[in-house]
C-alpha cells in the first residue's frame, strides 16, 4: 500500500508545481515572499525588499499576517454560523490585503497561497473569502471585475473539498553562475 501512494503523492506534487509555474513571475515571487512571512522561513526583508516601499509593504505584510496563527485556530471543521465569524471577518481583511497588493490575479493563485497559509481545513472556505475580499471597495472596478471572473463556477459552487494538505511549497532560489559551476 506505501508504494502506491508514493506515486500518487508525486503526480500531486508535480500537478501543484506545474499550476506555480502557469502563474505570472510576479505572482509567483508574492507567494513565496508570503510563504517566508506567514510561515516564518526566513527574514522576508532581507530577502525580499528591493526598495523602501517593498520594504514598507512586507511590514504592512507581516503584521497582518500576526493574524494567521489566530485563523489557523479557528478555522472551522463544518458549515455551522456559529462557527464562521472569528474565522471569515480576519481572512476576508488578510486576503483584502493580498489581493490589494495586485499580484495574486487570480482565485487560483490565492488558493494556492492560502491552502498553504492556513492548511486544507481552510478550503471550503476560501471561495467565499475570496469573493467577499475582491468586492471590496478598496480594489479598483476593473480589477474587481477580473478578480471575481477568475473564480470558476466549479470552485464557486463545488459540492466537497479534499482534505489532503499541498505537497509543494515554492522557496526562494539562489542564482547559480553557470559559468563557475566547472
Amino acid at each position: 500500500m506505501g508504494t502506491s501512494a508514493r506515486p500518487a503523492d508525486g503526480a500531486i506534487t508535480l500537478a501543484e508545481l506545474r499550476e506555480f509555474a502557469s502563474f505570472p513571475a510576479a505572482t509567483q515571487r508574492y507567494i513565496r515572499r508570503s510563504l517566508d512571512i506567514g510561515l516564518h522561513r526566513r527574514d522576508a526583508m532581507k530577502l525580499w525588499s528591493r526598495d523602501v516601499v517593498e520594504e514598507a509593504s512586507i511590514r504592512a505584510q507581516a503584521r497582518i499576517y500576526g493574524r494567521l496563527e489566530e485563523i489557523k485556530a479557528v478555522v472551522p471543521d463544518d458549515s455551522g454560523l456559529d462557527q464562521m465569524e472569528p474565522f471569515m471577518a480576519p481572512l476576508v481583511t488578510i486576503s483584502a490585503f493580498d489581493l490589494g497588493q495586485d499580484r495574486l490575479c487570480s482565485f487560483s493563485a490565492y488558493r494556492f497561497l492560502y491552502e498553504r497559509l492556513l492548511g486544507a481545513g481552510a478550503r471550503p472556505w476560501l471561495p467565499g473569502a475570496f469573493c467577499a475580499a475582491a468586492s471590496l471597495p478598496h480594489l479598483h472596478p476593473e480589477k474587481r471585475r477580473a478578480l471575481l471572473q477568475s473564480i470558476s463556477e466549479a470552485a464557486a459552487t463545488a459540492v466537497g473539498w479534499s482534505n489532503r494538505e499541498p505537497t509543494f511549497y515554492p522557496e526562494w532560489v539562489e542564482k547559480v553562475d553557470l559559468s563557475k559551476a566547472n
